[in-house]
């Protein structure tokens, strides 16, 4: 009897390893300081949890900088984990990083931003054209008649904002609305930088009648901000200046609730962490996936807000 139970325990042993494999899945934001992929870390913290053998490891640049992205996704290559969902902060420089995780045998996604032309084997997030069209439209719905408006973009090398520049472009041509000199401006993604070029494009056009950030980073600093748009309240109120912003965090609903911009237009950062999980889990165990996987947008005005913060 002794035997049976020391040859069991012998097997179990053996066998408990194989069922305990956990996956090193790592999701690499552009910028870590950036509040916005705070969302996609708890999405992949989530569906790691729920799906039980995932550990999701979430590591990024301390601020946008693509040569130290570069470099973490290189020790990262080193480490031999078993998967990377990256956020491209700049499409050249991440091409390459891609292919050389790709050749260690590490799958890649991306998630947000994309590198279409790299060795990654699917895209998790908004698509940025339609979202660039849709805050086009918002404006153009909340001013028809038009004016000069002025763009605040991120990283110049990132393409997915690159795309988003596009789209408000298309929806706003052929209308009264004209694109000024210096448009966009790049914040490289620092929320404090966003609200001094809004401050200084203001104040070159002082008939700006619009300014469309094609991601939230003024808004991720909401004092600043705040004491920006406080300073054009009026304008605001009467309709004359529009502040038309990309992304939903709460503290943009907050803002916009509080009169501090005209409209909002949202990502969903969240259920790309939950996906990414998901679509690299699914690779690992040799499951086809598709390629491009949009996550949708939300539409935000003073109409809805309340309903959004809830």
């Amino acid at each position: 009897m002794r035997k049976v139970l020391l040859a069991g325990m012998a097997i179990a042993m053996m066998v408990t390893p194989a069922l305990a494999q956990t996956y090193r899945f790592v999701i690499v934001p552009k910028a870590m300081n950036n509040p916005f992929f705070d969302f996609a870390r708890d999405g992949c913290q989530k569906r790691a949890k729920e799906l039980g053998n995932i550990e999701c490891i979430y590591r990024g640049p301390v601020e946008h900088e693509p040569a130290t992205q570069a470099q973490i996704i290189q020790d990262f290559v080193t480490q031999k984990v078993d998967g990377l969902a990256i956020s491209v902060a700049d499409v050249a420089a991440m091409t390459k990083s891609i292919e050389a995780a790709s050749a260690a045998g590490i799958p890649v996604i991306t998630f947000d931003a994309d590198a279409p032309g790299s060795k990654r084997i699917a895209y998790i997030g908004t698509n940025n054209k339609e979202f660039g069209v849709a805050l086009g439209k918002q404006l153009l719905q909340l001013r028809p008649e038009g004016g000069k408006y002025a763009m605040v973009s991120g990283g110049p090398g990132a393409k997915n904002l690159a795309e988003r520049v596009d789209g408000v472009r298309e929806a706003l041509k052929g209308s009264k609305w004209v694109e000024v000199g210096g448009s966009p401006t790049f914040c490289n993604d620092d929320p404090a930088l966003a609200v001094q070029q809004m401050t200084d494009l203001r104040t070159a056009t002082p008939d700006l009648a619009a300014i469309v950030p094609v991601g939230g980073w003024p808004m991720f600093a909401p004092e600043g901000f705040k004491a920006f748009a406080s300073k054009n309240k009026k304008d605001i109120e009467s309709g004359k200046f529009t502040l038309v912003v990309a992304d939903t965090l709460r503290m943009q609903l907050e803002l916009l609730r509080d009169g501090y911009a005209n409209a909002l237009t949202g990502q969903r950062p969240f259920e790309m962490g939950e996906k990414s999980m998901d679509v690299l889990l699914a690779i690992k165990k040799g499951g086809k996936v598709p390629e491009i996987v949009h996550t949708g947008l939300d539409l935000v005005t003073k109409d809805n807000v309340a309903q959004m913060l809830k």
